[in-house]
């Protein structure tokens, strides 16, 4: 949690530093792309925990909890500074663009993970599939050597 915020405040203090020195917003470009990767991690990180076995049965931590959310809000901010900056000093239609360019990362992003966890289900299906083949195959075969030894008795 500390290396997405402490990742967050850097990438902040860039596109700050950009705009102050009347600079572009659009060439602080990695700035931006690494703030909005450490919001998704916190939050990614935030929903694994909540979703977790511990968190159901209670060992979870409650400073951390608090710890998450207020880092969470504080990149919250930070983003709603952003949002203003390229309302402000970005080109027309920025802003519009940018929440229609998350929206369409977002989904791609989704279907990468979908797709990632569809792999692997196919290559653990795969792969217990073989493991049957191979373990029939060697019963068979045994089977074979039993009755062979069965016969010349």
């Amino acid at each position: 949690m500390l290396a997405e915020l402490a990742a967050a405040n850097a990438a902040f203090a860039v596109i700050k530093q950009t705009i102050a020195n009347g600079k572009d917003l659009m060439s602080a470009g990695k700035a931006v792309s690494q703030l909005v990767s450490a919001e998704e991690d916190l939050r990614s990180r935030a929903n694994k925990k909540k979703n977790s076995f511990w968190s159901k049965v209670g060992k979870q931590s409650d400073l951390s909890d608090i710890e998450e959310f207020m880092a969470l809000e504080d990149i919250k901010q930070k983003r709603a500074e952003l949002e203003q900056a390229m309302i402000y000093y970005g080109r027309a239609g920025l802003h519009s663009d940018w929440v229609k360019f998350q929206a369409d990362a977002r989904k791609r992003r989704q279907e990468e993970a979908l797709e990632r966890k569809r792999k692997k289900q196919q290559m653990i299906e795969v792969f217990l599939i073989t493991l049957i083949c191979v373990v029939a195959g060697l019963g068979f075969l045994w089977f074979i050597w039993f009755i062979s030894m069965a016969v010349r008795q």
